[in-house]
């Protein structure tokens, strides 16, 4: 009796990766500003923009998707520092996700020095949070009236 041969499966990676870019956004009214203000850099109405908007809306997309278009410096919320304050200088600069959580003192110096580094240059900072800067609780006044002299954009969790 002839011996029956199996055949070696072959494993496919069929798991699917998140797309950051731009060809992989999809653009509908819940986020409709925020792709018109992204796709508009550097023609932006000021030089601190925040995208506001709920967990899973697309902030990370569409910060990725600015962050290589602008050749951005990414900035951990809790790391922006003399560096980052002396790049704002050469590039722009991406905050991903500031206002999620309370923000120490420190932060919010460094963050006051750095929009006003930014300013001066001339250059632009993108900051997502999941909350509008007004419920950031900023202790700081005058970074509380640098973030009120931002352009604020809410993104809406994602529709049909």
């Amino acid at each position: 009796m002839p011996e029956t041969v199996v055949p070696a499966q072959l494993p496919l990676d069929l798991s699917r990766r998140p797309g950051f870019s731009r060809d992989d956004l999809v653009v509908t009214a819940a986020n409709a500003a925020a792709v018109s203000l992204i796709d508009r850099w550097p023609d932006w109405p000021s030089a601190v923009v925040v995208i506001a908007g709920p967990a899973g809306s697309g902030k990370s997309h569409l910060a990725a998707v600015w962050q290589e278009r602008a050749n951005a410096l990414g900035v951990a919320p809790g790391a922006i520092g003399a560096e980052a304050i002396a790049g704002a200088a050469s590039r722009p600069i991406l905050i991903d996700g500031i206002g999620d959580q309370l923000l120490a003192p420190a932060d919010e110096d460094a963050l006051f020095h750095l929009i006003n580094a930014v300013r001066e240059a001339g250059g632009h900072l993108l900051l997502t949070s999941r909350r509008f800067p007004a419920a950031w609780r900023v202790a700081l006044p005058d970074l509380a009236s640098r973030l009120k002299a931002a352009t604020i954009v809410e993104i809406a969790e994602p529709d049909d």
